[in-house]
């Protein structure tokens, strides 16, 4: 029987009751992304609300964080009322668009997501699991331009996707007038192609985009240097 909580460095994770299980893709984002400037900033999605503490570990931002899923909603809260963060983390049970248009919504200087991304495949039995993994729940044109919406001038979104998504991603951002500001290209051994996009759009063109690449293992189970650096803040054993 799998676990049914995470033990992070500062704080827990249970996912018992969520239709996804702490995973590596929300880890990357929650570690990855940037924080500079940010007071105001939205996780959508956010499941067992793991990349909203992350965010919160990592900064002093005010952080609201929705799902579609009410499930969802009551484990990340109850994670988040256990957690150090819980005076700076409010949960919205809400879908991405009903929020987005809501008449009293404000503008955030970032938003997160790791959204849905398998598009093509059969759909697991489970409901709940399939909402929370196939993008006709939330496609990524959706989010993008819903995300936008609640932008502020000079915000930015960070998403995790599919490296397969990298094209697509960037025709939806020239679409929403935002441009790629940062991009790292996630490898899962040396060699290999990557499997995973950490992309950064911004709501304010820059003269070039910070692009890198990660490598997450030299072995199996032995953690490249940079994959450390990146995740020792969390990771307990790192």
């Amino acid at each position: 029987m799998a676990n049914p909580y995470f033990q992070f460095k500062k704080f827990t994770i249970w996912h018992d009751k969520c239709a996804m299980k702490v995973g590596t893709d929300a880890v990357l984002l929650g570690a990855w992304v940037n924080l500079a400037d940010c007071k105001n900033i939205l996780d959508i999605g956010t499941g067992t609300g793991i990349i909203a503490l992350m965010l919160a570990q990592r900064s002093t931002g005010d952080i609201d964080a929705i799902d579609i899923d009410n499930d969802a909603c009551i484990q990340a809260e109850e994670n988040v009322k256990a957690s150090p963060f819980a005076e700076r983390i409010r949960v919205i049970h809400a879908a991405c668009s009903e929020f987005a248009g809501s008449v009293t919504r404000k503008k955030y200087d970032l938003i997160v997501s790791n959204p849905p991304y398998f598009i093509n495949s059969l759909k697991c039995p489970d409901d709940k699991r399939s909402v929370a993994r196939h993008t006709d729940s939330l496609p990524l044109s959706e989010l993008v331009e819903n995300a936008c919406s609640l932008l502020s001038s000079s915000g930015r979104i960070a998403l995790v996707l599919p490296y397969e998504q990298l094209e697509e991603v960037e025709s939806i951002a020239r679409k929403n007038s935002l441009f790629v500001s940062r991009q790292t290209d996630v490898i899962p051994v040396p060699g290999a192609h990557p499997k995973r996009l950490l992309i950064e759009l911004s709501a304010v063109e820059t003269d070039t985009t910070n692009r890198d690449t990660l490598v997450i293992e030299e072995s199996r189970h032995q953690y490249t240097p940079e994959y450390i650096a990146l995740t020792k803040d969390f990771y307990l054993k790192m």
